[in-house]
């Protein structure tokens, strides 16, 4: 039956009661468009099987534990048939990994995969240590090479160098053919451009290679074989393990700490180009390493701050720790280079929060300073951060050292992380130099309850796939999605007896 006034109107008094029925028609019709537009909002913004709404309050006592997982853990082990690597590859494949500590483990990730995209032999990746950091420890200086070569025993073939090849009795060394690839490059390329020249060379050398293979590919497996590189088989060298682990001993000796990636150093503030708040000579500098390291743009503090471009001062950084009801006795392990500007940004910040370490305070031996120079030291911030209750980066912009660390953190339990939105922060630290304080730790507090804390989210874009790998490498015991199920335990246990009988038909077809 239908509705009196909704069915179209006869006779004499059709065109006011069909103007009235219009009116009914058309608020049933917005009604009906705000429902779907509601529900089409909320199946968007909240995935399956995920905690998405945000916080309606900050309680101090949970952002000392590990955040909400959800019923989610990690798991980065194949969930389909995975075949071991054949018994002949394509060739060998060199790669040179630029950059700082975050990019080299990207791309030692990708060059796996690349491996085995292609099916080849990978030579142990080359870091670019000298240039960045003025050492030269290389892979066998950070790494533990035969952890790494083990744990990936079922997904490529890994040698410390190119064997020389033997052909008529005589041995000769491969020359393996060098190639630029292109930034972000898809499966696509090393399946056609680097593979033929890896069959014509019998070795290719990919450098550089920071950000050479695209980040999102529609393969979970191959994801997952990221994980399995960056979260397991990348384990530093034990000296950098056992002294990381004694300076989180020592700090949590007096209970839990908090750590933060301090990033208002030279290099990063000159990209920024936020230079207003220096003074000119510390303006000239910047200006003159922004002119050598970066291309030519014209850069205006107030516009690049007022979008949230800038990293955070130090003080900032205490403000938001201070609104958020940390109080003096927070104790702070820093991990940063060299800030620039040195105490004139720091005393406000250690106002603050005086009870502030980084690894040379916390241990004053000998074998701490030899061991903690150049990427080894990075190294071990880096571990102390990943093992801290509480992660705090300041500026997590692209080929960050923060970024590898919030994906691991994530991988590692879902660990408290405090992310700054620094373009919603900013009108507010705005407000409060031009004197208008009244608020501003409420204004903080509403900004950051609309943070991520470290619970399982929707990678959206700019977000980097090694920030945040859920939910291809994340599994549920009991899940509504049989695609999110975890994997049996004996799955391993599987590879390994596949890969056993490939070596032994080989030696059979040998024989």
């Amino acid at each position: 039956m239908r509705r009196p006034g909704l069915h179209r109107q006869h006779g004499r008094n059709a065109g006011g009661s069909g103007f009235k029925g219009m009116i009914a028609k058309l608020s049933i019709a917005a009604a009906v468009l705000l429902i779907c537009t509601l529900s089409l909002f909320f199946s968007t913004s909240k995935p399956s099987n995920v905690q998405s709404s945000f916080r309606t309050e900050i309680r101090l006592g949970e952002l000392w534990t590990n955040a909400d997982s959800d019923g989610w853990r990690p798991s980065s082990t194949p969930r389909s048939h995975w075949h071991p690597p054949p018994s002949k590859s394509n060739g060998y494949l060199r790669v040179r990994c630029n950059g700082g500590l975050n990019q080299q483990r990207t791309a030692i990730s990708n060059a796996v995969l690349a491996a085995r995209i292609m099916n080849a032999t990978l030579v142990l990746p080359e870091l670019d240590a000298n240039s960045f950091w003025h050492d030269e420890s290389g892979f066998h200086g950070i790494y533990d090479v035969e952890h790494f070569i083990q744990t990936l025993r079922f997904d490529v073939k890994i040698v410390e160098s190119i064997p020389e090849n033997e052909k008529n009795g005589k041995k000769k060394k491969i020359k393996a053919f060098q190639l630029r690839p292109p930034r972000d490059a898809p499966i696509s390329w090393y399946t056609t451009d680097a593979l033929k020249k890896m069959k014509e060379h019998g070795a290719i050398y990919l450098t550089p290679f920071s950000h050479r293979l695209a980040e999102e590919i529609d393969d979970p497996e191959y994801q997952r074989l990221r994980c399995r590189v960056n979260y397991h088989a990348l384990r530093f060298k034990p000296h950098i393990m056992k002294l990381s682990e004694s300076i989180v001993d020592k700090l949590r000796s007096q209970g839990p700490f908090m750590s933060i990636h301090l990033r208002f150093e030279m290099d990063m503030l000159s990209f920024a180009g936020c230079f207003d708040i220096f003074t000119p000579e510390e303006q000239k500098i910047l200006k003159k390493y922004r002119e050598e390291n970066f291309a030519p743009k014209k850069l205006v503090y107030n516009e690049r701050r007022a979008i949230g471009k800038c990293p955070l001062t130090p003080e900032e950084v205490g403000l938001i720790l201070h609104a958020l009801g940390f109080d003096n006795s927070t104790r702070i392990y820093l991990a940063a280079g060299e800030l620039f500007g040195g105490d004139r940004f720091m005393n406000p910040f250690r106002s603050l929060f005086p009870r502030l370490e980084n690894h040379t305070s916390v241990d004053h031996s000998e074998e701490l300073a030899e061991n903690t120079r150049g990427l080894a030291g990075s190294a071990v911030d880096y571990m102390v951060c990943l093992l801290s209750d509480i992660f705090m980066p300041t500026y997590d912009g692209p080929s960050n050292f923060a970024n590898n660390l919030l994906g691991h953190r994530l991988y590692y339990g879902f660990r408290t992380t405090i992310r700054p939105d620094r373009k919603a922060l900013a009108p507010i630290f705005i407000d409060r130099e031009k004197g208008r304080m009244a608020g501003f730790d409420d204004a903080v507090r509403k900004v950051m309850l609309k943070t991520n804390f470290g619970e399982p989210h929707k990678r959206v874009s700019p977000e980097s796939f090694y920030t945040n790998s859920w939910p291809e490498c994340f599994c549920q015991t009991t899940p509504k999605n049989p695609a999110d199920k975890c994997p049996p335990n004996d799955v391993l246990s599987d590879m390994h007896k596949e890969l056993n009988k490939q070596a032994t038909d080989t030696n059979s077809t040998k024989l």
